[in-house]
């Protein structure tokens, strides 16, 4: 019936429009030689000009697009590759940051393992933020497509917020809800929960630090209760995957306070492995000794029972804050909070009793590094 209306219409066309719009109507149905029918995904904006925007002050969740091509990122075709790509920050809808990018892998574990690998930014023109320059920033993103890996997110989310409350020579972090938007049209935008990590370079300037990079160090060179802080927050958190020789996902700072005699700061980053984000790649060599990710394990340098004990009780006064992080934030489902408190609960119940005390101090001695 279609097909017999356009004939009819042709015809009356042919009948009663005189030849110069007959020429304009024909024109317009026929494309250009050699011009392709696609639609625009975006127009390239330029950047930004230079502004002081605050990243790491706020905990609200911030829109982010990344215009990139999707489908070369997803290829992994070299660890060293780098793609060209354009990024808006969305802090309303009327106000918004643009900035070109230089997007590199990072991560071992979920660079292996996973389909959309976390991202380190590099910017063509540095970020002013938080009274910081800033040149490169890491971005966590989802591992594999679906629910679970963006939960995942959020979890590994609450996990640097529960290291904040405990100090403040902590890397701070910005959840995100990002658009990663594929600039050859050929994908659907994939939006997911993201993080960008405060870069360290502010968190030296913040504090009044030096970033410390050499393979030597090792945990006698770190403040002795910082380096205790980070071990049992580990253990508590069941994080094996960390070290402070070779500082694998941990950074190191020294203060200019002079008191603390040159030992460094150490500060953890990267807890995808954690047993609080319980990822389902995540599986413990068999030669650390344990038989999964929520199998919690020491790795902490020796101290005395008295010391072990201070430390062990500045945790357990901290735990109302650490269940106030959990419960009050907005973006994750009532199960997967009552699964972490669960999880913490575990740690906490060795605390409050002097006979459960006792013997995870017992388990300290035990598995601590000489």
């Amino acid at each position: 019936m279609i097909a017999n209306l356009n004939k009819f219409v042709k015809r009356y066309l042919l009948k009663n429009l005189p030849v110069n719009l007959l020429l304009i109507y024909f024109f317009s149905m026929v494309p250009a030689s050699g011009q392709k029918d696609t639609t625009v995904v975006k127009q390239k904006k330029p950047d930004t000009p230079e502004r002081n925007i605050s990243l790491f002050t706020s905990d609200e969740l911030l829109n982010v697009t990344l215009y990139l091509d999707l489908a070369a990122f997803s290829k992994k075709p070299a660890k060293t590759d780098s793609f060209d790509a354009d990024m808006t920050i969305h802090f309303s809808e009327t106000d918004s940051l643009n900035k070109k990018v230089i997007i590199k892998y990072r991560g071992i574990s979920r660079y292996d393992m996973c389909s959309f690998p976390p991202m380190q930014l590099n910017f063509k023109k540095p970020i002013y933020s938080d009274s910081g320059k800033i040149k490169k920033m890491k971005l966590v993103t989802h591992c594999q497509p679906g629910s679970l890996s963006d939960e995942n997110v959020v979890r590994e989310y609450l996990v640097y917020k529960l290291f904040n409350t405990l100090t403040d020579t902590s890397l701070r972090v910005r959840l995100l809800k990002v658009s990663y938007t594929d600039i050859k049209g050929n994908k659907k935008p994939i939006v997911k929960y993201g993080i960008f990590i405060e870069p360290t370079e502010l968190l030296a300037k913040r504090t009044n630090s030096t970033i410390v990079k050499t393979p030597t160090l090792n945990q006698q060179l770190i403040i002795p209760d910082v380096m205790d802080r980070l071990a049992i927050f580990n253990y508590m958190v069941s994080n094996w995957d960390w070290s402070i020789p070779g500082q694998h996902n941990v950074e190191v700072i020294k203060t200019m306070n002079f008191s603390n005699n040159g030992l460094g700061i150490a500060i953890p980053y990267d807890f995808d492995l954690t047993g609080i984000v319980n990822a389902e790649y995540a599986i413990p060599p068999p030669d650390l000794g344990i038989e999964n990710v929520r199998q919690r394990l020491f790795a902490g340098i020796c101290r005395s029972k008295e010391v072990y004990q201070a430390d062990l009780k500045k945790f357990l006064n901290n735990k109302e804050k650490f269940y106030s992080v959990i419960n009050e934030f907005p973006h994750l489902n009532q199960r997967s909070k009552k699964d972490i408190i669960y999880f913490l609960d575990q740690f906490f119940d060795q605390l409050e009793k002097q006979k459960n005390l006792d013997n995870l101090i017992d388990i300290f001695l035990k598995s601590c590094k000489k």
